[in-house]
């Protein structure tokens, strides 16, 4: 109450003194103060003196220094004046205002006058933007502008996006906007859709700081790229990549052909979402929806193991039966074993002489294995020759008729004990087939000589 009560005595007394004979002409504008960044607000004033020459002094009743508080102006001279005003304590008021302040001279007199200027922010004092950006992008401009007039002698500022980051201290004169070119690493984006996305700076300058906001613009771009693998022989693979390497979804369609006989030996992850045929072709096809930054694969494998299985397997059949149609002569030899009242090793030899075609002079021989001797008395067709030196048993048929068989038997016996896997050779045959000699050849026969009691392939034998 007591500091009002003095204020308008002050007042009073102030309006019954003469004012000071000068004219003041303000020749800046837009001046402002940014708040907390220990810069004053600036006037640029002429001030004339239209006296005698003296000292002037600066002052006002609120709370802000005024620099210069004393000039001195010779009589009739003009000055050109920066008057600082600098505040002293918290500042609430944001916007304009208007401070009063007063001139006196060194008689005493003194003249009352206003200055208007803006109070702001930091962060409302500065701006942010850059330039637009895709997926290809290597690099991005990104600027800040001093939208007031006014120096920022040092201004600490830290851009940050999703695209990249940035620390800078730089000054800023009134009105002045500086652009800084920033590489960009296109993994750090990949996979972001198109659309705007925030730009903040962190700026400090003196005891101020605060955060201003832009926008990045990321303009759409289609961009799919297809890499399409195919190896292995027989597992024959197909891998197809679809990635998105734009800043859009994208629909992609993929479509592969097989024949109607690879097609049941192919298998395909994930199955196709269509299936067409047209003829002996079969048309697989894939709807992918892929987001920016994904890939789709298609694995497509064909198994031609299996199939060439068949194939030799057929083939061999083939190749055996062509053969087994060639043979006009087939032997098959079989044992027994059989008892001796001796107590002798003994095994009934049979061969079976079936012709499967017309056949002339017909020759089979068959040979003993060595410590065993022939019994002398055979069964079904009698031998032509018995060779107990060499071990040789021959039989001859003047001829044979297509698909007439022939039997032959005999016994083998040895004094001595035999175990084990016993094995006779095969039996040959020599015949003459129109005019040309051919050669036939039975299976070899083996017995395992463990037991001797009877079963079904043993016989008596006296």
């Amino acid at each position: 109450m007591r500091k009002i009560l003095l204020f308008v005595l002050l007042l009073l007394s102030l309006s019954l003194v003469s004012a000071v004979n000068v004219n003041i002409q303000k020749l800046s504008s837009d001046e402002v103060l940014v708040i907390d960044t220990n810069e004053p607000v600036i006037f640029n004033l002429d001030i004339t003196n239209n006296g005698q020459s003296g000292n002037f002094e600066f002052y006002n009743v609120v709370s802000f220094k005024m620099s210069p508080e004393t000039l001195f102006i010779a009589g009739g001279e003009t000055k050109n004046v920066n008057l600082e005003l600098t505040p002293l304590g918290e500042i609430n008021k944001r916007g304009s205002y208007t401070i009063t302040y007063y001139i006196k001279g060194d008689d005493g007199t003194q003249e009352q006058r206003t200055l208007t200027f803006k109070i702001t922010e930091l962060e409302d004092a500065l701006t942010i933007f850059s330039s637009e950006i895709d997926p290809e992008s290597s690099s991005i401009d990104v600027s800040i502008k001093n939208n007031e007039n006014l120096k920022f002698e040092k201004l600490e500022v830290k851009f940050d996006s999703q695209f990249f980051t940035l620390k800078k201290e730089i000054s800023l004169d009134s009105q002045e906007t500086k652009t800084f070119n920033v590489a960009l690493n296109q993994e750090d984006f990949r996979g972001l859709m198109a659309g705007f996305y925030t730009l903040t700076a962190e700026v400090t300058a003196g005891d101020a700081s605060g955060v201003v906001e832009g926008i990045i613009k990321f303009i759409e771009k289609d961009i799919v790229t297809t890499v399409d693998n195919k190896f292995g022989l027989l597992i024959n693979s197909q891998i197809i990549e679809k990635t998105n390497d734009g800043n859009v979804i994208q629909q992609t369609e993929t479509v592969v052909k097989k024949n109607i006989i690879p097609r049941l030996f192919t298998s395909f992850e994930p199955k196709p979402d269509m299936v067409e045929r047209e003829g002996a072709t079969v048309y697989y096809t894939w709807i992918s929806e892929i987001k920016p930054g994904q890939t789709k694969q298609i694995v497509v494998r064909t198994n031609w193991i299996f199939p060439l299985i068949v194939i030799i397997f057929i083939l061999a059949i083939f190749l055996l039966t062509k053969r087994y149609s060639r043979t006009n002569l087939i032997l098959k030899k079989k044992i027994n074993f059989v008892h001796a009242k001796g107590g002798e090793f003994a095994l009934k030899v049979s061969v079976f002489v079936s012709a499967r075609k017309y056949i002339e002079r017909v020759n089979v021989t068959d040979r003993l294995p060595p410590l065993v001797d022939v019994y002398e008395r055979f069964g079904g067709e009698q031998p032509v020759k018995i060779d107990r030196k060499n071990k040789r048993i021959e039989w001859n048929f003047e001829k044979l008729e297509a698909g007439e068989m022939r039997v032959l038997s005999y016994v083998i016996y040895s004094k001595v004990g035999v175990l084990g896997r016993f094995a006779l050779p095969s039996t040959t045959a020599m015949y003459e087939k129109d005019g040309e000699i051919h050669e036939a050849e039975s299976n070899r026969a083996f017995f395992v000589a463990e037991q001797r009691s009877k079963k079904e392939n043993e016989e008596d034998f006296d």
